[in-house]
């Protein structure tokens, strides 16, 4: 049996790591990734060919543009609709008429019966012409699509991308339509240039980890201090709405971590997200806050994954635009050659019509008794023309010159078409130049776009530097850990004895100490278990001194040491006492001022059995370092010393021991 099975399971398994490698890459090169040559997925160039196709200047109805769509793309209207609709949103290629939606609030578009749209002037100066388009047969054979649009415009990197993938995805960040081709000219001559990110909805972006379409970005709201009271946000971060901007802040403000009175949507056009403060609570207070728990900040990771030559590559923009670049010139280059070929073809015809009616060898025409020999007669009589010509004279040509009508030939104007002719031969000498000189034309070119579509386009993003706001730092002290020390429990979910517990927030972090020469770092808990030793417990900050005075377990005498807030792996146990039996702490006191009375054991010939000890003169250690030996007799007590005027408070401390034993 298990014989018999074994090759059906292996039959089968291969047959299911077949399908899905087709199905893998049948959704990265077709449907999710775009392709390099113009920046397109296949939805979004089958909907902009259909658009061309149907172009008469007039606004088209969307339900009808999404059905001719049907006709190359396999996947029904839902796909086509959205992707229609996120086109025109992005503003370049498709004029809008109606309600498409509103990219700051994110309300839906209409449905297509009730909205318009066509191609913009844009798109149909840069995307298309059927000269250069390779066309193959459309899903069902009945028509064809186009492999790639002929686009003289960066399109991947203009209007960025989004797609997820089998086992990878791309997030192409948009960029500025006037920059980008400020760097496809700083290309062709050679210049050094720099693209940055420009959002459509605006905002701030610190572009200080991008790696060139790759690595990193933070973007910011941007926000209007109003009054001491009241915030406003104009702009939003890239990847979100108003609306799930609107849920952070309320979440954040559920959660403690920001106080508000209310907050307002007033967003049509433009945005305007009024936030009112609670009493008592500043907008200067409250601005890092909203930056560092709400959608107010947000850090995106974006990925230049893109189709290039039937496969995904991880690119970056110079890479990309430097290809654009390169494609725009072979596009120029490829026009100009069609354009000289058809001057070319009519300079041809031209002079074949000229010398035909010229020469009257419309005569020897009468004469020939066939076809076959008026075209004979024709070719006799143009040989001695033969240098003036383009070429050598085809059948066609000589056929063309027999459909000339007797009624053409009566009103030839012989100065009108000489003037023509001149005119022809000066574009052909025109387009000859053009093609030594393809840098200076795609210059040319681009200077063209610039100076008409620019304008429509400003940048919206702001470049800015700001450092991250540390979640730690801005959150409220909102909870208060406390100790039980009879059942041994520590965390705010703890209540407190009088004089006992600190405040702290859900981000900080609280340093132990316990009797036992242990200590540890660990996050703020609720409620947890630590044990009835605990010595000192607070919130970790910087620049904490801690004075500690203990036996040493060999000699069975003291020694002192001062340290600072320790280094730490969270969770994990240091010691600050030597690994030797015996070793016990006799004084521990947080603060940076400490003066300590030493009670010796009493010797029989010794003088002088106390000490005064200022911990201050103490150089500070590290938690682990041996110290020093305070004395070499036996310390029998320690009394710390009372202050005329009282000490500076000290860190922050939910419990201490008495001063002595």
């Amino acid at each position: 049996m298990t014989a018999e099975a074994s090759p059906q399971a292996s039959r089968l398994k291969r047959l299911f790591e077949k399908n899905f490698v087709e199905y893998s890459s049948y959704v990265i090169r077709d449907r999710a990734i775009p392709e390099l040559e113009d920046g397109l997925k296949p939805v979004q160039r089958r909907l902009l060919h259909t658009l061309y196709k149907m172009d008469d200047g007039r606004f088209h109805k969307v339900a009808g543009v999404v059905g001719e769509t049907m006709k190359l793309h396999p996947h029904g209207d839902a796909s086509i609709y959205a992707a229609l609709v996120n086109l025109a949103n992005k503003g370049f290629l498709i004029d809008r008429q109606g309600n498409f939606g509103n990219i700051y609030t994110g309300d839906a578009a209409s449905a297509a019966r009730y909205i318009e749209c066509r191609l913009s002037p844009l798109a149909r100066e840069t995307l298309f012409n059927p000269d250069l388009t390779e066309f193959v047969p459309s899903y069902d054979g009945r028509t064809e699509e186009p492999v790639a649009l002929p686009a003289r415009l960066p399109l991947l990197l203009m209007q960025g991308a989004e797609g997820i993938a089998v086992g990878m995805a791309t997030r192409i960040l948009p960029h500025n339509f006037g920059e980008l081709l400020h760097a496809q000219k700083a290309i062709l001559r050679g210049e050094p240039f720099v693209l940055y990110p420009d959002f459509p909805t605006g905002g701030l972006v610190d572009v200080a980890g991008y790696d060139a379409g790759n690595g990193r970005v933070r973007c910011r709201a941007r926000l209007e201090k109003k009054d001491e009271r009241t915030i406003v946000i104009r702009e939003i971060p890239y990847g979100t709405t108003t609306e799930s901007l609107i849920d952070s802040v309320e979440k954040a403000a559920r959660a403690g971590k920001i106080k508000i009175g209310a907050i307002n949507d007033y967003t049509a056009e433009t945005v305007e997200i009024e936030i009112r403060l609670a009493r008592g609570v500043s907008a200067q207070d409250t601005i890092p806050a909203l930056f560092a728990f709400t959608d107010c900040e947000l850090a995106i990771v974006p990925s230049l994954t893109v189709i290039r030559d039937n496969t995904p590559v991880i690119l970056t923009v110079t890479e990309v635009l430097r290809h654009n670049t390169k494609k725009l010139v072979q596009d120029l280059e490829r026009e100009l050659t069609i354009e000289r070929g058809r001057l070319l073809d009519q300079l041809q015809a031209q002079t074949l019509e000229q010398i035909f009616i010229e020469e009257r060898l419309y005569k020897g025409i009468e004469e020939s008794g066939s076809l076959k020999a008026a075209l004979a007669a024709i070719a006799e009589g143009i040989a001695p023309f033969r240098e003036r010509l383009v070429r050598e004279a085809t059948f066609e040509d000589l056929e063309r010159l027999l459909e000339i009508r007797i009624r053409r030939i009566s009103r030839y104007d012989i100065d009108k078409r000489r003037r023509e002719i001149k005119a022809t031969r000066d574009e052909i000498a025109l387009v000859e130049k053009k093609l030594t000189d393809l840098v200076g034309v795609a210059l040319t070119y681009l200077d063209h776009l610039l100076d008409k579509y620019a304008a429509a386009h400003p940048r919206r993003s702001e470049i800015a530097s700001f450092e991250e706001v540390v979640a730690r730092e801005v959150a409220p002290a909102n909870l208060t850990v406390g100790y039980d020390r009879e059942h041994g429990l520590l965390g705010h979910g703890i209540k407190a004895a009088s004089g006992e517990g600190f405040p702290c927030s859900e981000y900080d972090r609280v340093l132990l100490f316990f009797r036992d020469g242990r200590y540890k770092v660990i996050a703020a808990p609720e409620k947890l278990y630590v044990g009835p030793d605990l010595l000192w417990a607070g919130r970790l900050e910087e620049g904490l001194i801690f004075n500690l005075l203990y036996r040493h377990g060999t000699d069975n005498l003291t020694y002192a040491k001062r340290f600072g807030t320790p280094k730490f792996i969270l969770d994990k146990e240091y010691r600050m006492l030597p690994e030797v039996a015996g070793s016990t702490v006799e004084f521990f006191k947080a603060g940076p001022d400490c003066r300590l009375r030493l009670t010796l054991v009493a010797l029989r010939r010794g003088k002088g059995n106390q000490i005064l000890m200022d911990c201050a003169e103490l150089p500070l250690r590290a938690p682990a370092a041996l110290g020093k030996r305070v004395s070499t007799r036996v310390v029998r007590r320690i009394v710390e010393q009372e202050d005329e005027a009282p000490p500076p408070a000290p860190a922050p401390t939910l419990f201490e021991p008495p001063a002595g034993d």
